[in-house]
């Protein structure tokens, strides 16, 4: 069995990377059970509990394998749940490879509480080495409610041995643990993290991939176990190798982690260049931030989008640090060739950034075009509607946003109602209409709160 685990949202302007799901879900595991995960623990668990127990006295079996092979599995088991893939929202394990076995070498009615026995012993282990916060292993019973959906499922079938022309039975016990699965990490991710069932369900996809492709090695095993109850054993050699693969996964995810924090502590570095060299520009671009990604996050833009919207926010106006600062600085109209030297800030930027290359030289690109205008009437290349990249579109509307309600020296701010009238007014050439509403959207939401 597989486990999707639910993630906090990630609030902005930070954890917008595509693996900052797995960042909260690394911190949150050596830290201790808040309050709601503690009384969830205790009525997952305690559910669980009141229902295992009994199934382990009222199923009948004709099974009786030995104190060792229960030991075995046992352990096979918490060895198999102590290898996480990092995947998505959460993390998948290849427990499918005992779990089938168990189910048809142990009486089924106690398959439930060596499930439950197995996690804990894993997650105890995990927290003597610090892996885990102590606190965490209290969850290991709330998380064995999956294994009960098959157990139903065999049982009303009668308890039998394992035959391939059986598998649309099989295939039934499998969607009862998907469906347990989800109902009990759902309840949880509800009341203690706020997240809705539809959304963590996409965190349910690789999880459910890894089952259904470890399910039937987990048959075959099980098969095998009809001539001897050790045949569990034959699992231990993939186990060992999906542990090697565990490992080089996480390392590649630590390394992404390494490279997208190295790209972020740029861009913020950079944030600082422009903000000494210019106070006004600095944390007129950071103010700029907090606005786009929440533009971004209302017109659903995917976490790479959203990561890029962070960015061109910030650097939006990086080239400025090549313009002069007396430019920059006039308390008065601009002369034709002053705005001449201060529209190239944008292909300024743009040449910076592809200095630095990698993420931050596609992102250049987008910079390049944030003072493009919605009719084509922007610089510096005239692009209108959709030939504008999205997310500078996004970044053009929350900037001009920010520069009307800021105080300039040569001009008050406006108020909030006039500035929104002005995005109003200008929606449909200036600004783009849908970046327009998702705007005022937003700063309604802010005021509401």
């Amino acid at each position: 069995m597989a486990t999707a685990a639910t993630t906090q949202r990630a609030s902005a302007p930070v954890a917008l990377d595509e693996h900052a799901p797995i960042e909260a879900q690394r911190a949150r595991r050596t830290t201790p059970l808040p309050h709601a995960d503690r009384l969830l623990a205790a009525v997952l668990g305690g559910g669980f509990l009141a229902v295992a127990l009994p199934l382990s006295f009222l199923l009948p079996s004709g099974r009786s394998p030995s104190a060792l092979v229960v030991l075995g599995l046992i352990a096979a088991y918490a060895a198999a749940f102590r290898l996480d893939f990092e995947v998505g929202a959460g993390f998948a394990v290849p427990t499918e490879l005992v779990l089938v076995p168990m189910l048809f070498v142990l009486p089924l009615g106690v398959v439930p509480i060596c499930v439950a026995a197995a996690i804990f012993v894993a997650r105890f282990v995990d927290g003597a080495r610090r892996a885990f916060h102590v606190e965490r292993t209290l969850l290991g019973i709330a998380d064995a409610w999956y294994v009960v959906g098959p157990v139903v499922v065999l049982a009303a079938a009668g308890e039998g041995a394992p035959r391939l022309a059986h598998w649309p039975l099989y295939l039934g016990a499998l969607a009862a643990q998907f469906a347990v699965d989800f109902a009990a990490t759902a309840i949880r991710g509800r009341v203690a993290l706020g997240i809705s069932p539809p959304e963590q369900l996409r965190s349910f996809a690789p999880v459910w991939v890894m089952d259904s492709a470890l399910a039937p090695v987990g048959l075959a095993v099980a098969v095998t176990a009809t001539e001897s109850s050790y045949a569990f054993a034959l699992a231990l050699p993939l186990v060992g190798l999906m542990s090697f693969f565990a490992r080089e996964h996480k390392v590649q995810i630590d390394r992404t982690l390494e490279l997208s924090h190295a790209y972020r502590g740029t861009a913020y570095l950079l944030g600082d260049v422009i903000e000494a060299d210019d106070a006004y520009t600095g944390s007129h671009s950071r103010d700029v931030v907090g606005l786009t990604i929440k533009v971004a996050e209302r017109l659903d833009l995917t976490v790479n989008e959203r990561r890029q919207a962070e960015f061109v926010a910030l650097l939006h106006d990086v080239g400025k640090v090549r313009i002069p600062n007396e430019i920059i600085n006039k308390p008065g109209p601009l002369t034709p060739e002053e705005r001449g030297i201060m529209n190239a800030h944008t292909i300024e930027g743009e040449k910076m950034l592809e200095q630095v290359g990698g993420l931050l030289g596609e992102v250049g690109a987008l910079v390049r075009s944030c003072h493009e205008h919605y009719d084509g009437s922007g610089y510096p290349d005239g692009l209108g509607g959709d030939a504008i990249p999205l997310v500078a579109r996004i970044v053009c509307c929350c900037d001009a946003f920010h520069a009307m309600t800021s105080d300039r020296s040569y001009r008050r701010a406006l108020s909030l109602d006039a500035a929104v009238e002005e995005l109003r007014v200008n929606s449909g050439t200036q600004f783009d209409p849908q970046v327009v509403e998702a705007l005022v959207s937003v700063l309604g939401a802010e005021l509401v709160q």
